[in-house]
């Protein structure tokens, strides 16, 4: 196995695939709704990658280097028959950790089937306790204690569970606390994602960002926690643990402490185009590589010369300006 680096020296080592732009959500961070009405047209099947290019695409980036990977989306459960993908996906050589990323609405369908096709850690979005706030933020009105039950059975089934909250000045930042109080009980890591610039929609200003020390401050003020070791190279949450229970909660700082020196994320959409940053205005085209008939070791080539041609750091050169000016790519169509 050969280990690719960029520019900057970043080797490789992470994948995550969205397997469908489609979400049951309407984040207004993410997909909101007067942009992702009801008529809103997503991809046509024909132009989804089938789960054997997504395997194929895996393997090679396998052989160069990755070892975990993450399946996202839009919702990654809306895509049918998803545990035959990750049984194909636990057979790659040289894949060490599959997780998942969801809103956790499905998940009472089909958290045994995945867990019997071997994926063990799950990472699920929730943005408030509080009904009204969690309502209007998925924009669907879908309350907390539905998750909250789904959080609840997915752990009773045997999965390792860590929970997302984004924070937005002005609109969550009250349910911080309560959210820490709640999974601290549980004994379930919540990581705070700072406010982020992704895709054009979601009308992000430096002013909507409570950032890593303005919530650690909060926390400080009620808990005693102290920061724990990192577990591996590029991993983008600084962790905390509490000390009178030993459970973790985490912090993710791509606004106030960017951590692009250490990224070795690469990022596969639904429709094939690979991209080496949350934050690119554009992809390169791998499923067209793919269904034109080039060989594996081609595949290894193209893949190559785009990782080792990378420079990204946007979030280390992030300013009001750039985030109003630069067209993203969207977080629901690049999997967040």
């Amino acid at each position: 196995m050969t280990t690719i680096i960029d520019k900057l020296g970043r080797p490789i080592r992470d994948l995550r695939i969205s397997v469908t732009d489609k979400c049951n959500f309407r984040c207004s961070y993410c997909m909101p709704k007067e942009v992702f009405g009801d008529d809103y047209v997503f991809l046509p099947k024909d132009e989804l990658l089938s789960f054997e290019e997504i395997e194929r695409l895996a393997k090679v980036f396998a052989s160069l280097g990755v070892k975990k990977l993450r399946l996202t989306g839009g919702e990654p459960l809306m895509r049918r028959d998803l545990p035959k993908l990750v049984e194909k996906l636990l057979a790659i050589d040289g894949i060490e950790d599959i997780g998942l990323t969801t809103n956790g609405v499905l998940l009472r369908q089909y958290a045994q089937p995945l867990y019997d096709a071997g994926l063990r850690r799950l990472n699920m979005s929730l943005d408030a306790l509080d009904p009204e706030i969690f309502g209007k933020m998925n924009g669907r009105g879908i309350k907390p204690e539905f998750i909250l039950a789904n959080i609840d059975y997915a752990q009773k089934v045997g999965f390792e569970i860590k929970v997302n909250m984004v924070v937005q000045k002005d609109v969550n930042e009250s349910e911080i606390l309560p959210m820490a109080a709640y999974f601290k009980e549980r004994d379930i890591m919540l990581r705070y994602i700072e406010f982020m610039d992704v895709g054009n929609d979601n009308g992000w200003s430096f002013a909507k960002v409570i950032t890593k020390k303005e919530i650690y401050t909060m926390l400080k003020e009620v808990y005693e926690i102290e920061p724990t070791e990192q577990h591996y190279f590029g991993e983008v949450a600084q962790r905390y643990r509490y000390l009178d229970s030993g459970a973790e909660v985490g912090f993710i700082t791509s606004v106030s402490e960017s951590f692009c020196s250490s990224c070795t994320r690469a990022r596969l959409s639904s429709d094939g185009k690979f991209f080496t940053c949350l934050f690119a205005s554009e992809g390169f085209d791998l499923r067209e590589l793919v269904r034109s008939g080039l060989t594996n070791d081609e595949l290894v080539e193209a893949i190559t010369a785009v990782w080792e041609g990378r420079t990204d750091r946007y979030s280390d050169e992030r300013t009001e300006q750039t985030a109003k000016n630069r067209k993203k790519i969207g977080m629901s169509y690049i999997g967040g």
